[in-house]
């Protein structure tokens, strides 16, 4: 039987598992990394095949920057690698790529790259690839509230017009409907500061599969879950 994705209009991903997969094959961290891009270029192909518009990735927290100076060096590398290899696919599937997070706080060359790939694919309608990248979530909801009190402050914005739709419109993702449903892979069950204002109503899916073995058949089992729930939005159903 084929799947559908239904009304499954952004799918977020939190990409979790790769160090452990490379431990238990007794390889270096670098290597769970790699075989990690490929599970990205798989998913990336999957959802097209799903017709699911938007897909984020948590690539990098704002919370990686802890991790030791060689392993972050590398894995800044490996995104520049990513870039350069999936150019080719973006234009041949016409899929317009996004960042989301701090991205000033990249290298130089990094955030080059990925501008240049953001400006080249800023026309394309057949999909959305938002990569979170020096990402929390805390953080960029301090950064839109921020925002608007420097339009308060200089007599652009008054105090009782801050809601939801007013914070939402600073935040990264404005613009971008919010995620139906949000993967973690790993058996971990929290959300790690990704998207925590987005995913207010988003469906939840969790797999011990770690992520670089994560494929077509756990991406299938996680819509069709999805496909089966009933989204109430605190309402009766």
């Amino acid at each position: 039987m084929h799947t559908t994705a239904k009304s499954l209009r952004h799918l977020a991903i939190i990409m979790d598992g790769n160090g452990r997969w490379a431990e238990r094959r007794g390889l270096p961290r670098i290597e769970g990394h790699r075989a990690g891009v490929q599970a990205v270029r798989r998913t990336i192909e999957q959802c097209r095949e799903l017709e699911i518009p938007h897909l984020t990735l948590y690539a990098f927290s704002s919370e990686n920057w802890q991790r030791p100076a060689a392993e972050v060096s590398q894995l800044m590398r490996l995104l520049r690698r990513f870039l350069k290899e999936r150019k080719k696919d973006l234009h041949k599937h016409r899929i317009r790529l996004k960042t989301i997070g701090e991205i000033e706080r990249l290298p130089r060359e990094v955030r080059e790259d990925l501008q240049a790939a953001v400006a080249a694919s800023r026309e394309y309608d057949r999909g959305t690839l938002i990569l979170a990248l020096s990402y929390g979530s805390r953080n960029e909801i301090v950064r839109a509230a921020r925002q608007f009190a420097e339009k308060v402050k200089s007599g652009q914005a008054d105090p009782s017009e801050l809601n939801e739709e007013t914070l939402a419109a600073g935040l990264d993702t404005a613009g971008i409907p919010d995620p139906d449903l949000v993967i973690r892979t790993s058996g971990e069950i929290r959300l790690s500061n990704f998207l925590l204002w987005q995913a207010s109503y988003a469906e939840l899916w969790f797999t011990d599969t770690l992520w670089p073995d994560f494929g077509k058949r756990e991406l299938t089992e996680a819509v069709e879950d999805f496909n089966r729930r009933h989204r109430r939005y605190g309402k009766r159903g």
